[in-house]
């Protein structure tokens, strides 16, 4: 590619592009009007301009009867009349942009005829081709000056009645300060005119791109499965995406401000007042995240749309509407309540033949002919038996619960949670030996707490089993209890491999599994918060990826602070429900 500039370039290098006269603009186009064009009208124009002013003298000298004595005059005035006629009937754009300086300078000879009919104040004429002729250019500028002034002191020298004064070098400076006051504006109108034109050159790319964008964003949007609505700041809905369209056909009405039919919590059957409808919330200036609304498609379905309103500021940081995210989960709650419903079914047949099975472990330790090695045996087949029945019911309290928290029956007494720490540790050592894992129980004192034995003791298996299953070959697990009289504190803390920061805020999500590599249902933390909970207690995780976690469980000493401490919960949990709940 050659790297020689073009003819624009250089002449936007040369010190002349940047003094272009009115001639050099009328080569190029100019909005709506060709330039070529206006060429025409601007020759017109100011040829018209002095042709009627001097007709006015004309007209004036002939009804005071003066023109008889000048006959010069006459033929200046006939000279300038078929400069007026040339001046609309030649083709100008189509000549040189040159030529139309033989106008002005045709009306400076005739004016110099009628100024030699010594008719007074006829010189005052000469401005108009003055200043015509200095718009062309710094050279026709002078051209000008040269031309009048000659013109002027010719006439002068040829008139009998000519007597030298200082009057003589009057109009001359006058015409050299309009020709200088024409040229200096020409260039100013010129260097303005050229900076308007980048400044729409500017205007014009950035219109382009913004529209581009506006394109861009707009196909992305439609090409997008989820609807997106926003509202303007004054309450009318401004752009609704092809998705939305979709939905609105399914739902109709589905996005409207005035939309009255029925609308259902994430339960699928709490019908939603009108203040708690998305759109009442965002009038109000409320935002919110994944809140789950039924609306129903036909008498026997419905659909679950997924909302998320944000508000939006405008670059001065006022309001400048909302933005609506609706996202259809139908399917996906439709799977959850397969997935619960599947679950819920297999406890339900699970326990049925772990009652029998603990029913005839139970006659057996009853019997007197066992002997005693084999009592033993049984004893701890159905102690473990005990417990998988009781996993299997925390599954299914959690599988059909209406929302995360699982409604778990309690039973409580004041225990000691030590007893349980070391019982499980005891039960559990056979797993961590085969591991080379050691269970630290030295920090394990008495801590009584008003508790359900059974319940928490799931809880500390699950605690106990998973920093097991998440340590390291030769790692350590680590038990503790401490007691401040209202609450008793029990810890357990592994040397595995620890959590991420996403990992600890959905922990005690039922189903989810961190990428461990460990199997697993994903149920045993979520059902071990709810027992907590259940006791008005709290447990809390911290962990260091890669060093290790640490669980603490924190339970009420007496049932008075259980009491307080549970009805806490509930409150908190009422005011903040879980919108991601499903029906």
């Amino acid at each position: 590619m050659s790297n020689t500039p073009s003819g624009d370039e250089r002449a936007e290098k040369t010190p002349g592009a940047r003094r272009r006269s009115l001639v050099a603009y009328l080569r190029s186009d100019d909005g709506d009007v060709p330039l070529t064009e206006l060429r025409d009208r601007v020759v017109a124009n100011n040829q018209i301009l002095l042709t009627a002013i001097v007709a006015a003298i004309f007209l004036s000298g002939l009804a005071a009867g003066w023109l008889g004595n000048a006959p010069q005059f006459a033929a200046g005035v006939l000279i300038i009349v078929v400069a007026a006629v040339s001046s609309l009937a030649v083709p100008w754009s189509r000549l040189n942009p040159s030529w139309v300086a033989v106008v002005p300078l045709v009306d400076i000879l005739a004016i110099a005829l009628m100024r030699s009919s010594d008719v007074p104040g006829v010189a005052l004429l000469w401005a108009f081709p003055t200043m015509w002729l200095s718009s062309m250019g710094r050279i026709w500028f002078l051209i000008a000056c040269i031309s009048v002034i000659s013109a002027y002191w010719t006439t002068l020298a040829v008139l009998p009645s000519f007597e030298f004064s200082w009057a003589i070098i009057v109009l001359p400076a006058v015409i050299i300060a309009i020709g200088a006051s024409a040229y200096n504006a020409t260039k100013r109108f010129v260097a303005q005119r050229a900076l308007l034109d980048k400044q729409s050159a500017r205007l014009g790319a950035a219109l382009r791109h913004a529209s581009r964008q506006e394109q861009l964003l707009t196909e992305v949007l439609d090409t997008v499965d989820f609807g997106v609505l926003r509202i303007g700041a004054d309450g009318e809905v401004t752009f609704v995406n092809d998705a939305l369209g979709r939905f609105q056909q399914r739902i109709p009405g589905f996005g409207k401000l005035d939309y009255v039919g029925e609308m259902f919590a994430a339960d699928g059957q709490t019908p939603l007042s009108a203040a708690d409808r998305p759109l009442a919330r965002i009038a109000r200036g409320e935002t919110f995240s994944d809140m789950v609304v039924w609306y129903p498609v036909s008498d026997s379905r419905r659909a679950a749309i997924s909302l998320s309103a944000r508000r939006l500021t405008d670059a001065d940081g006022q309001p400048a509407g909302v933005v609506l995210v609706a996202r259809d989960v139908t399917e996906e709650r439709t799977a959850l309540r397969a997935r619960d419903s599947l679950v819920a079914s297999v406890s339900h047949e699970l326990r049925t033949p772990l009652t029998s099975i603990l029913g005839y472990l139970e006659l057996a330790l009853d019997a007197d002919d066992v002997p005693a090695g084999v009592h033993r045996q049984i004893d701890v087949a159905y102690r473990n038996s005990e417990r998988l029945l009781g996993i299997v019911s925390g599954i299914l309290a959690a599988s059909t619960a209406s929302r995360l928290s699982a409604e778990i029956t309690i039973s409580p007494e004041t225990h000691d949670i030590a007893q349980l720490l070391r019982s499980s540790a005891s039960d559990l050592s056979q797993l961590a030996l085969e591991r080379a894992i050691r269970i630290d129980v030295d920090d394990v004192a008495p801590a009584p707490a008003f508790i359900d034995p059974a319940r928490v003791r799931q809880v500390i298996d699950n605690l106990i089993s998973n920093a097991i299953k998440f340590n390291r070959d030769g790692g350590t697990v680590v038990l503790g209890t401490s007691t401040d009289g209202v609450h008793s504190s029990f810890l357990v803390r592994d040397t595995g491999i620890g959590l991420s920061s996403a990992d600890r805020e959905r922990v005690f999500e039922r189903f989810f599994r961190a990428e461990s590599g460990v199997p697993g249902t994903g149920l045993g933390l979520a059902i071990s918060q709810e027992i907590v909970r259940a006791h008005g207690g709290d447990i809390t995780v911290t962990s260091t990826e890669g060093l290790g976690t640490t669980f603490v469980v924190q339970l009420p000493v007496t049932a008075e602070v259980a009491a307080s401490d549970g009805a806490a919960t509930d409150a908190a949990t009422r005011v903040a429900p879980d919108e991601r709940g499903q029906p």
